[in-house]
């Protein structure tokens, strides 16, 4: 397998680690409202469904955000995007040490939603200009822990630093951590060169080995020939029904946990981080023999669509199951724990499948819809599972076991439509015919 010229090792991991720090703080910003979620409930006297409206505003103008900056970062360094990004999310925990009311929480975090909105696509557009289509796979899987590894810290800390200093000192504390990383990226960061160079005429070459569509110059391709294509939207369906999942391990899994389960506070926070952990063998097994396959010459189709597939399905089937079978609660955190770590893998997989579909000038872009698509979810799941939470009770596990239901038949729909249409290679040839109609 040849190696991309450009490729330098050490460089490029040494970014991935600092871009998968920044989603650890990225995740745990997401998780805290959902971890201190009891507490600020009682003191804020909320109900179920005001709380479920709240954690769903993060995400109101999220994907607006998303597709807006991502364009941006097809012309600007996202060495600055993301620093610029950073600081504005330390900015704004502060706010929310002194909240005192529902609309305050509601304003900040509205805010703090706009500002992490394009995080997940800059920073893949930044991973993929210092590595090649072949070798993506275990960066973004590394990234996509950092993740998992914020919210396994959140299930572990923010439960005791609750208990010993109130809930609103967590606020501060991510505040000092943003800050920190502002500090080591602005000493550490680059920006990559593996890039498409240009060609006359708005024509590109993509640079060889990159994985992206290579071979002759080529000019870019229409936006709604990449966004309509069935193999795209494939993938933007993928990646909402992961979100949906995920965006209810962030809001509710605790409450439920502690509520809808019966275990106390640091019971729930120690579950909390242990069902997580299940995530990353699996992540990184799946993502090393992904690239394995793709270096003995296996077609995307089979080592990263067939995977993902399989993944949704018996992760759809296990969630379900939590709303059709009469379980005991510690089989119920079992099947919890192995369900949510099967689709995770679609934050890694998706995103290398898209990157290599499109040109690296229009990469960010796509990349930026696709994230907002995902996340649409999480304005929906949360407040959604709110009000069945509230029409059940908060006690009771049934209300819970009927959002985690509807994320395993949107698991189970997703899949099915996957094996259907998404096809990366055709994809690649039916955006190669388009640029030949736009030459």
């Amino acid at each position: 397998m040849s190696v991309h010229r450009g490729y330098q090792p050490r460089t490029a991991w040494s970014i991935a680690v600092l871009i998968t720090c920044l989603a650890l703080i990225n995740f745990l910003d997401k998780i805290v409202l959902g971890m201190v979620a009891v507490p600020l409930m009682a003191e804020l006297k909320l109900d179920p469904s005001t709380f479920g409206l709240l954690a769903g505003s993060f995400f109101w103008l999220f994907s607006l955000s998303s597709i807006a900056l991502s364009f941006l970062a097809n012309r600007y360094p996202t060495r600055w995007i993301l620093l610029g990004l950073a600081v504005s999310w330390s900015v704004l925990q502060i706010p929310l040490t002194y909240a005192a009311s529902a609309f305050t929480i509601l304003l900040c975090r509205l805010i703090l939603g706009v500002a992490e909105g394009p995080s997940a696509a800059i920073s893949a557009h930044a991973l993929f200009k210092w590595f090649p289509d072949e070798r993506r796979s275990l960066p973004m899987a590394l990234v996509n822990q950092g993740g998992v590894v914020g919210l396994v810290l959140a299930g572990l800390l923010i439960p005791q630093v609750s208990k010993h200093w109130g809930w609103r000192m967590n606020f501060v504390l991510l505040a000092g951590l943003g800050a920190a990383w502002c500090l080591l990226w602005l000493r550490f960061g680059r920006e990559g060169s593996i890039a498409d160079r240009p060609g006359p005429a708005g024509t590109y070459h993509a640079q060889p080995g990159s994985g992206d569509i290579s071979g002759e110059p080529q000019p870019r391709v229409a936006y709604r020939h990449i966004l309509g294509t069935p193999s795209v939207l494939a993938i933007f369906l993928l990646g909402f029904s992961a979100y949906w999942s995920v965006a209810l391990i962030l809001t509710w899994l605790p409450t439920y946990l502690e509520k809808g389960l019966g275990f106390d506070a640091i019971t729930s926070g120690r579950l909390f981080a242990v069902i997580l952990l299940l995530t990353a063998p699996y992540t990184f097994a799946l993502s090393w023999l992904s690239e394995r396959m793709l270096a003995r010459g296996a077609p995307s189709r089979k080592a990263r669509v067939g995977v993902l597939n399989w993944a949704f399905l018996f992760g759809g089937t296990l969630l379900c199951s939590l709303a059709l079978l009469d379980m005991q609660a510690a089989v119920k955190v079992v099947v919890l724990g192995v369900a949510t770590c099967l689709p995770s893998i679609c934050f890694g997989f998706a995103p290398a499948i898209l990157g290599g579909l499109v040109p690296t000038s229009q990469r960010s872009a796509v990349m930026g819809v696709y994230v907002a698509v995902a996340t649409s979810a999480g304005a929906i799941a949360p407040a959604l599972v709110g009000r069945l939470v509230q029409a059940h009770g908060s006690l009771n596990a049934r209300g819970y076991e009927l959002g985690f239901a509807i994320g395993g038949a949107l698991l189970i729909i997703a899949a099915v439509l996957s094996a259907r249409y998404l096809h990366p290679d055709r994809a690649r040839q039916s955006l190669r015919a388009a640029t030949a109609e736009v030459a």
